[in-house]
Order: C-alpha cells, then sequence, then structure tokens
C-alpha cells in the first residue's frame, strides 16, 4: 500500500490505530540488522498448546516479530502453566516478572469489571464491529486508559467470532432448566448466567473436560466446534447449545508491560504492532476456515445440536443490560467506557440491519443445492 500521500499526522494515527495497514514488507528487516539491539522477550499464554488457534496467535505474533525484524526482536511462547498460572499473566505483568502475555480480558474481571469490554460483554457486537469499535471507535484508547493502572499496553490479538452455546449433560429448555446448574463460564457472562439462577464457575481451558468427566459442572462453553471438538467434550455432555450470546465476538488480547513497552525503539513498537494485528486477522480466517468441517464432524459422532429458546435469551438479554447500568453508577471506570461503547453499538446494529443482516438471511434461508 502506497502511503506516500499522508501527512506525517495521518502516519502517526496509522501506526496507533493498530497498524492495520501496515505490513511486514514496509519495515525492511535491514533497517533492524545493521543497527538494532537484540531483544528476547517471553510471553505467557493463558492457553494450552493444543489449542492451536488460540494459542498460535501467539505464535504468529512471535514468528512475524522475527521476521520483520531479521531476527533482532524474538518472543518465547510459553502456553499456560509453564511461566505461571493460566489466570496469573495480569499480576505478574503488573509486577515486571514477564515481558508480555496473550489472554482474554474477561478473565479478569474480577479485579475491575471494566476488563469485560475488551474480550465481550453479552450481547455486545460481532467480530467485524468489536474491530471497527477497537480500531476506529475509540475502544482502543478508552481501554488503553483504563489499563495504565494495570502498568499494561494491549494490543487486539485474535478473535473468535460469534461462539457456541456451550456443552451439557441434559437438555436446557427453559429458564428452570438453568437453576442450579454449574456451569463453566468466566467472566460477565457468568455473572448473568448468576442471575438466571446458574452457579458459574471459572476453569482454565486444559482443565474443562476432567471437570465434565468428573461431574464438577452439569456444563462448559468454550469457543466452537473446531476448539471443542479437540478438547472432546463430546464425550462427556452431547447436547451442544447455540448461540454463545455471551460472547457474540471473543476478542484475545496481547498484553505488553508499560516498562518493557516504553523501553522499546520506536521501529520495534511499530514491528510489534503490525505483527499483533497481523495475529488479530488470522486468527477469525482460520476459525472461519476449520469450524464448518469440525461441527460436521461432531454431528457424525451423535452431537445433538440445540438452539436457545427465545424465552432464555429475552431473559439473559435483559438481565445483561440491567446489570450494565447498574455496574455503570457504581464503577466510574466502567461509566467511561460503557456509555459511548453503547452509543457505538446503536449506531452499527442500525447499519448492519439494512445490508449484512438483509443478506445473511436471504442467503441462509434460500440454500443453493449442489
Amino acid at each position: 500500500m502506497d502511503n506516500s500521500h499522508l501527512t506525517q499526522p495521518s502516519r502517526r494515527r496509522l501506526l496507533q490505530k493498530g497498524t492495520l495497514g501496515l505490513s511486514a514488507a514496509a519495515i525492511a528487516p535491514s533497517a533492524f540488522s545493521q543497527t538494532g539491539p537484540s531483544i528476547r522477550w517471553r510471553l505467557a499464554s493463558s492457553f494450552p498448546k493444543s489449542l492451536d488457534t488460540i494459542y498460535g496467535g501467539a505464535e504468529v505474533l512471535s514468528k512475524r516479530l522475527n521476521e520483520i525484524t531479521g531476527g533482532k526482536f524474538q518472543i518465547s511462547v510459553h502456553a499456560a502453566g509453564e511461566l505461571m498460572p493460566a489466570f496469573g499473566v495480569v499480576d505478574a505483568l503488573q509486577n515486571g516478572g514477564i515481558e508480555c502475555a496473550h489472554t482474554a480480558s474477561y478473565y479478569f474481571v474480577g479485579k475491575n469489571r471494566t476488563f469485560g469490554f475488551e474480550t465481550t460483554l453479552p450481547f455486545g457486537l460481532n467480530q467485524r464491529q468489536q474491530n471497527a469499535w477497537m480500531y476506529y471507535g475509540g475502544g482502543l484508547q478508552l481501554v488503553r486508559e483504563f489499563l495504565r493502572d494495570y502498568n499494561i499496553v494491549n494490543f487486539p490479538g485474535g478473535n473468535t467470532g460469534v461462539q457456541m452455546g456451550g456443552w451439557f449433560k441434559k437438555e436446557i429448555k427453559s429458564l428452570a432448566d438453568i437453576k442450579g446448574l454449574k456451569m463453566r463460564i468466566p467472566g460477565i457472562g457468568g455473572e448473568i448466567m448468576a442471575k438466571l439462577g446458574a452457579i458459574p464457575q471459572q476453569i482454565p481451558g486444559g482443565e474443562i473436560y476432567q471437570a465434565l468427566e468428573r461431574g464438577t459442572i452439569d456444563g462448559a462453553e468454550w469457543v466452537g466446534p473446531y476448539d471443542d471438538e479437540k478438547l472432546g467434550f463430546y464425550k462427556v455432555a452431547n447436547h451442544y447449545y447455540y448461540p454463545g450470546w455471551w460472547e457474540s465476538n471473543s476478542m484475545y488480547s496481547f498484553y505488553v508491560n508499560a516498562k518493557a513497552w516504553e523501553s522499546l525503539p520506536k521501529e520495534y513498537q511499530a514491528a510489534f504492532a503490525a505483527a499483533a494485528a497481523e495475529a488479530n486477522i488470522d486468527m477469525m480466517a482460520e476459525y472461519d476456515f476449520k469450524n464448518p468441517t469440525a461441527l460436521r464432524r461432531l454431528v457424525g459422532n451423535g452431537v445433538k445440536m440445540h438452539a436457545y429458546s427465545n424465552q432464555i435469551l429475552k431473559a439473559a438479554q435483559t438481565a445483561a443490560f440491567e446489570f450494565y447500568a447498574e455496574e455503570a453508577e457504581k464503577n466510574p471506570s466502567f461509566k467511561k467506557i460503557y456509555e459511548p461503547w453503547l452509543k457505538f453499538r446503536s449506531d452499527i446494529m442500525v447499519w448492519h440491519r439494512f445490508a449484512e443482516t438483509t443478506y445473511s438471511n436471504f442467503v441462509l434461508n434460500n440454500p443453493i443445492k449442489s
């Protein structure tokens, strides 16, 4: 892409928005290999190696950063549990124990519910809308202001798109079936489920299968067909629900210790931002490629597919927005992001209702025979 027409401030804004237009080729490796320092960082992932899509997002970042800088900036990627527990990365970043991490912000809503915005809010934005909000709608700036108190600089680091609605050992036909249900579900989604009567559990991805198998939990949500199949949930709970209303998208994040970030030369910062932006887009494309065939395999293995009833969806949506209003009243940092987020959501839903939704509804309801 030729950016020669851009003014210097325009170039700077392009970089600050996540370098959506900055390719690896735009930064010559020779510029690093001749004069740049050799930098080695460690990245702690919140995900197991077995999940090549989510865990692989950090590997995309590491590989591209190595290529862009001619080997001058290398990041070693460590799976959950290698350096610290899956949910220990924010504390480690705050204390300078590691330079960076790959995680989901909503794992940390126990610290402050404002952490939820970066990954997703129930009945929130889809993947395209989340990218638009983060890169152009002020979301990235707002989240970065919030994360300053945690000594963290964040970058979008992948997305799953709309997730599935979980695996259960019995059918969930009505709100009555949710009462007392022990379900693995993190973030604010878990709090909304609690309002409906469930008992949410926060369990790392690599431990969900055992919890289902042992009966510690009655159900669990993770991501979607490809990852869920790899983790084997269908072997211990064969009722598969949709949609995952608590994760209309799920944006993962690269978190960088603020002091480590500030110590980087500017060209290294630009390289990191470019590699992160590529990883962010790459993950969604990989999921969209792999999920359809995985879903067919699951159905072939006897998985029973169910849609959540309108009764459950309407009750959950009402509970969600009541929860947000209550939280905004008592949490200034939540309110600071929620109000512009809500306006953005309203505006983009109107736009998507026309071309996007109308087209999708038509082609889905009028399939071509092959």
